[in-house]
């Protein structure tokens, strides 16, 4: 049997519980309307990380207004992650059951309202309630959207989508961060929020009157079984191929996280740049991951389709994504200059970023479509645990620090040490096709002589 048969397969058996047949929804023509979702979810994620980078655009005006420590800043970077993965985790379940198109509505509702407080005065605790607050409503975004896609897509034609939504990350930070700058510089850092409050609402309107379901979850709806074909929670979770891709997403996520709330202060702070200079240059990481990401996605899928094996046009290549963004961080200290500082720190975050696109697309190629949310977003919650962690530890390195840019320094080769094991355990052992026919074959009436 051919890897390419294996894959058709494993996707049949999740795709159309209880049926043997290929299902129609395996069809490789794609309806047009996914493409107009997969346009929302893109704007739904250029929101989401416009929404978490501002933190970050905005870290040294903060600072100064609210007479913060770069620890206390630390906490504030961190505390948007204090519920973002149980709320991820709840969610994920609950959109194995709803419709994705309400939850998505929701969310989208939670996070224009939780940046309106930022209007005001505000002090710390207002600060942090109101990031707790957008955390817990961004923690699902990214797997529910990837979950409301999949619904649109067979297997073997997802990674372009998830490249493409996941680019709405990189387009939203590369867009939003001048522009909020501009705001930030123009008006005030207040000002920065209420304009993606505004968004928020704007596309909240636009998902409600445009949103719709995908046809393949209808189609298994409409399936005699009962109920769908399942894999025990248990196994899922002990998966050698599920551990080792959110290993490297963990990593890729500390590098993340850590620049979103610091890359800001990195660049006035430890390089000397002044505020109304560092909108595009804060922007850059951002920039390369777009093309990177999508490049790299369609790369993926070109693979896949030649027949090479998932474990090399995906696991391989994920994990040495990361591994190399890892490597170019923790050499970053030792270069001398700013504009090599900021080239390794710009492809040590960016390059890393094809995680959230091949990733995903591993998990869903494993899971069960009446388990992909939950483990979409399980997986969501364990990689951006690291968020609660490398805000916080950064902004400790440097306040302990002989100089700001001997702290920043010691805290992206930190991170960048992290990032290479998760890349190396994630080139080891992702082996999607193994474990999607071990699982195929044990289930009833899968169709596993096709070859």
């Amino acid at each position: 049997m051919s890897v390419q048969s294996s894959r058709s397969i494993g996707a049949e058996i999740r795709e159309t519980p209880g049926c043997a047949g290929p299902a129609k929804a395996n069809s490789s023509e794609t309806p047009r309307e996914a493409w107009l979702i997969v346009a929302l979810l893109f704007l739904f994620m250029l929101i989401n990380f416009a929404d978490k980078a501002v933190i970050g655009i905005a870290a040294v005006p903060i600072m100064k207004e609210l007479n913060l420590s770069p620890r206390e800043f630390g906490l504030i970077g961190s505390s948007f992650f204090l519920l973002f993965s149980l709320s991820a985790i709840v969610t994920g379940f609950i959109v194995n059951r709803v419709q994705t198109r309400w939850a998505l509505l929701t969310m989208g509702l939670v996070w224009a309202l939780t940046q309106f407080p930022m209007l005001g005065t505000v002090g710390f605790a207002t600060v942090v309630a109101c990031r707790i607050a957008l955390g817990a409503g961004e923690g699902p975004a990214y797997p529910v959207a990837l979950h409301s896609a999949y619904k649109w897509f067979p297997n073997e034609l997802r990674t372009l989508p998830t490249a493409i939504i996941a680019q709405g990350a990189g387009i939203g930070i590369m867009v939003a961060l001048p522009l909020l700058n501009w705001v930030i510089v123009k008006y005030s850092w207040h000002w920065a929020f209420g304009v993606l409050g505004i968004a928020g609402l704007a596309w909240s309107a636009a998902w409600l009157v445009l949103g719709r379901e995908g046809s393949l979850t209808a189609a298994a709806a409409t399936v005699a079984t009962p109920t769908p074909q399942r894999i025990a929670y248990r196994q899922l979770l002990l998966s050698p191929t599920i551990i080792a891709s959110w290993c490297a997403s963990f990593g890729a996520q500390w590098g993340l996280s850590q620049a979103l709330s610091w890359q800001g202060a990195f660049l006035i702070k430890g390089l000397g740049f002044t505020q109304a200079s560092i909108g595009l240059l804060g922007a850059l990481p951002a920039g390369a991951s777009v093309i990177l990401v999508i490049a790299t996605g369609w790369g993926s899928q070109r693979l896949l389709a030649r027949g090479v094996s998932s474990r090399v046009a995906r696991g391989v290549l994920g994990g040495a994504c990361v591994a190399l963004g890892g490597a170019a961080l923790a050499i970053m200290p030792y270069v001398p200059g700013a504009p090599a500082k900021i080239a390794l720190t710009t492809i040590g975050v960016a390059l890393p970023s094809v995680i959230y696109v091949i990733g995903n697309a591993v998990v869903s190629e494993i899971a069960p479509v009446a388990q992909r949310g939950a483990m979409l977003a399980i997986g969501t919650a364990v990689s951006t645990s690291a968020g609660l962690l490398a805000p916080y530890v950064m902004g400790s390195v440097i306040e302990t620090a002989a100089t700001p840019l001997d702290g920043f320094n010691t805290g992206f080769m930190i991170c960048g040490v992290i990032m290479l094991v998760g890349g190396i355990i994630g080139m080891a052992l992702m082996r999607p096709e193994q474990e999607t026919m071990r699982w195929a074959s044990k289930m009833p009436g899968a169709a596993v002589g096709h070859a």
